[in-house]
């Protein structure tokens, strides 16, 4: 029944891209370009490569395609899926004024216009080719009949509905919009993408916690999320992380999860850097849906070879508060997922409580076992507007600080993206959590 429902919702998916892909053809290529000119053939072209390229970089990673084949995909295939939404959006918003600019006014009446009356007459003898003579003309030659042309006059060019190239109204008109909307696009995807690979910013975040003692406070946790290497991003998108933590000389370090998209054996090499992470009381990692995807126990034991240390539904006490994790939701398809008895069960409730969890949905089993302040994300943000309001639909909380009950949430925007590097109206980020003491 899963299958059969899987494989209808990616046949409407499909169906519905087509469409798309078949729309914007028409807009962008069939309106714009002359039948059988080079510009109409590369953009047909291109019209039917670009989503199977799309259609690839989503694939090839499960489909088990070479490394490098896979990175010859990722960047063209996911740059047009962050370019198709916006060329889209841009695209229905300019149908409006496509319709106005090609309303054209009524053609106006001439001001003086000849009123029509009886056919002209010939003079007697002209229709039998002679004619009155008059004294002294030669009446042997005939007189030749007169040449009435039965043509209708030669229209005057429409000046409006062409210019001197001859290109029409209408193609005028779908250059000039479908420009726009192309650059538009173009230019925020661009853009966002720029905010990807310059590296996450910082956000510093004050979280006051009524059990923690006075000793703690000021306790700076860096939590970084969603790193997402991938065939896109690579060892470089670590470095900067890692230096970017590594500047704000944090005392813990938290990573919750989708730290890959891929195994170890293609991306061993760009986590590497994730050993030169420096925390007072170390570097810690729990588990993310997209590990499940690849493999979630390979990346267990390399990241502890790195120097982290993974939270298995497990939980270290700290000097001052204790530290938990549990794995991610989608684990319980291999039977790993979270148990929050083995995490905090057994625990005092009289100290503070700090869980990491890469998903935002566990906040009420959280709640329910007393915890303090959970970090969490997953959500991206949204990553690229409007997916923050799909985020709402499926998410207690989307980014920031909000509590529940006794229980605070903390969920990061994510320090890389998913599928397309690009983010838009979410940047990425690397959150300091500063804890505060009510005693203090």
């Amino acid at each position: 029944m899963k299958i059969a429902l899987f494989v209808l919702i990616l046949l409407v998916v499909l169906a519905l891209l087509g469409l798309v892909h078949r729309w914007l053809w028409v807009r962008l290529v069939r309106d714009t370009t002359r039948p059988g000119g080079p510009a109409r053939r590369i953009g047909t072209a291109l019209a039917f490569a670009l989503p199977l390229l799309s259609l690839a970089a989503l694939t090839s990673g499960r489909a088990g395609a070479p490394f490098r084949l896979q990175q010859a995909v990722a960047w063209p295939g996911y740059l047009w899926l962050a370019v198709l939404l916006y060329l889209s959006l841009a695209m229905l918003l300019a149908e409006p004024v496509r319709a106005v600019l090609l309303r054209r006014p009524a053609p106006s009446r001439p001001a003086r216009e000849a009123a029509p009356g009886p056919e002209p007459r010939l003079r007697e003898g002209a229709a039998s080719g002679t004619a009155r003579r008059g004294p002294g003309v030669d009446l042997s030659e005939p007189v030749p009949p007169p040449v009435v042309s039965l043509a209708p006059p030669a229209a005057a060019p429409d000046r409006a509905a062409q210019d001197p190239e001859g290109v029409s109204r209408r193609q005028f008109v779908a250059r000039a919009v479908g420009g726009v909307a192309a650059g538009a696009a173009l230019g925020t995807v661009g853009y966002g993408t720029y905010g990807v690979l310059r590296g996450p910013g910082v956000k510093r975040v004050r979280v006051p916690l009524a059990k923690l003692p006075r000793a703690a406070h000021g306790f700076r946790i860096a939590v970084v999320s969603d790193i997402h290497l991938s065939p896109v991003l690579g060892r470089a998108h670590t470095t900067r992380i890692v230096d970017t933590v590594n500047r704000t000389q944090p005392d813990l370090i938290a990573i919750v999860g989708d730290l890959v998209d891929g195994n170890v054996h293609d991306l061993g090499n760009a986590a590497e850097p994730l050993s030169r992470l420096r925390a007072r009381h170390g570097s810690y990692f729990v588990t993310g849906n997209h590990e499940y995807f690849s493999g979630a126990q390979q990346w267990i034991d390399h990241v502890r070879e790195l120097g982290l240390v993974p939270l298995e539904n497990a939980r270290r006490a700290l000097p001052h508060f204790d530290l938990a994790g549990v794995n991610d939701v989608q684990g319980e398809s291999e039977g790993h997922g979270p148990d929050f008895d083995a995490a905090l069960g057994d625990r005092d409730r009289a100290r503070a409580a700090v869980l990491l969890a890469h998903q935002p949905v566990v906040i009420h089993d959280a709640v329910r076992h007393g915890v303090d302040l959970q970090l969490s994300g997953h959500t991206h943000g949204g990553q690229l507007w409007p997916g923050n309001y799909l985020a709402e639909l499926a998410n207690p909380t989307v980014a920031g600080l909000e509590r529940y009950g006794d229980t605070q949430l903390y969920v990061s925007r994510g320090a890389g993206a998913w599928g397309p590097p690009v983010r838009v109206g979410a940047p990425s980020d690397i959150t300091v959590v500063q804890l505060a003491s009510y005693q203090a």
